[in-house]
């Protein structure tokens, strides 16, 4: 699978943008972080075919995400340990292309799927603070018991991300905004994105593949095409 050469216009909107949204699980990250969590709870197999499920269009994502919480049965305790254990991992290159476009000026927020608690790690090694995080947010009971997410966080449903940034947009102005990720929900983000960059450094979805603006496998090609 190769990365897809982009146009002109695509270039322009890319260096010209005013903010620049990634997602985490399998693009800032080389990992699934639901998926880590439940192989830790010993339920790994199980969980990680809803994920490709739902990160394949295959299923709403509100409903795997259910599914697999169910399966998962998260605790406070559970994740605290899992978070020792396996602590978030960058993906190469991301940390150098983050900085790259703040210091253009460029805001960078991470929109995800996934669970703040599990990407706040990931947010600060790369020098974001916490309200350039959008994401999903586990609520648990005094016992520690999970008893369920954040329903206020529109990425808790399938849709969300594109709600997320049409939010961004209204409060803060960036525009052009771009946004990167190797999922379906990535992908259903643009429009309100002005462009959707596939990334397939990890994982390649061919509906993502088909359909994005520009497709990467390193994110060294969005590093240079900054610096060309």
């Amino acid at each position: 699978m190769t990365a897809s050469a982009p146009s002109p216009a695509v270039l322009a909107v890319w260096r010209s943008a005013q903010a620049v949204c990634f997602d985490v699980d399998s693009t800032v990250s080389p990992d699934e972080g639901i998926d880590v969590l439940a192989a830790h709870a010993g339920v790994g197999a199980e969980v990680a075919e809803l994920t490709r499920a739902a990160m394949g269009g295959a299923v709403l994502f509100e409903d795997a995400l259910r599914e697999r919480l169910a399966i998962i049965e998260p605790t406070r305790a559970l994740l605290e340990s899992c978070l020792a254990a396996h602590p978030p991992r960058l993906t190469p290159g991301i940390g150098t292309l983050v900085a790259a476009l703040r210091r253009r000026g460029t805001q960078v927020y991470l929109i995800s799927g996934g669970f703040v608690q599990m990407i706040t790690p990931l947010a600060r090694a790369l020098g974001l603070d916490d309200a350039h995080v959008i994401a999903n947010r586990f609520v648990f009971a005094a016992d520690g018991s999970c008893i369920g997410v954040d329903e206020a966080c529109p990425t808790a449903r399938s849709g969300g991300k594109g709600v997320a940034i049409a939010q961004l947009t209204v409060q803060h102005g960036s525009r052009p905004l771009v946004m990167i990720g190797d999922g379906v929900t990535d992908l259903e983000a643009r429009p309100p994105a002005d462009l959707f960059i596939g990334y397939g450094g990890v994982v390649v979805r061919e509906k993502v593949r088909a359909a994005a603006d520009w497709y990467v496998m390193d994110f060294a090609d969005l590093i240079a095409s900054l610096q060309a």
